[in-house]
């Protein structure tokens, strides 16, 4: 009973999911690649490979999860506070119609990323423990049920992860963990029940899957 209530919420999810940008205006190629340009370019580079740890890579990264986080930097009506927070994110967001969110997503969506690389030998087990099979104990799942096996993600629902900064990751499991990121609740609380050391192994891990 339970599996089928979940196969159902999962077919549900992809159904609004689908309904939703399916509305959505087709990307301007030419507009996206002004924009990442002009106003992207600085931070994530034109081709989205940021080269500074703070800045994630953007390239290759699924159209769909990139416009929902563009948007989520932009508070909803009615709200004090934007889901994700960032002063300059949600400056730039907010110089971005809705077409414009979508032209520069598809943008990076199609740049070939230069993946970053796991560093830290010690955490590599750890780390790859926790992708691969959660921690049971405290009822954390395994990152790859979502985030797939090599970290490619599931479009519209779940980012690709593989190749991103380490520090990047890491610095956004803390960020869920303390509330400063508030725009998935399945993330928060993963993150609140992970050590240090643990957001420290797994972030490692994904940086180095292909």
């Amino acid at each position: 009973m339970l599996r089928a209530k979940s196969f159902a919420v999962v077919a549900s999810t992809f159904a609004l999911a689908g309904s939703v940008f399916a509305q959505a205006p087709a990307p301007d190629a030419k507009r996206g690649a002004q924009l990442a340009q002009e106003v992207c370019a600085a931070c994530h580079g034109v081709d989205g490979n940021s080269v500074a740890p703070a800045n994630p890579k953007l390239a290759a990264q699924h159209v769909d999860y990139l416009v929902k986080q563009l948007l989520n930097f932009k508070p909803k009506e009615g709200a004090a506070q934007a889901e994700r927070a960032s002063a300059i994110m949600a400056g730039f967001a907010a110089m971005l119609s809705d077409a414009d969110v979508r032209s520069v997503a598809a943008h990076y969506a199609a740049q070939s990323l230069q993946p970053a690389a796991a560093t830290d030998k010690a955490l590599v087990e750890l780390g790859q423990r926790i992708y691969r099979g959660g921690i049971a104990g405290k009822g954390i799942p395994a990152c790859a049920g979502c985030h797939g096996p090599n970290g490619a993600g599931i479009p519209s629902l779940y980012p690709r992860l593989h190749g991103q900064f380490a520090e990047y990751t890491a610095a956004q499991l803390v960020a869920f963990r303390q509330g400063e990121r508030a725009n998935s609740a399945q993330m928060t609380t993963i993150a609140e029940r992970m050590s240090d050391r643990e957001v420290k192994a797994v972030a490692d891990y994904i940086a180095g899957l292909r």
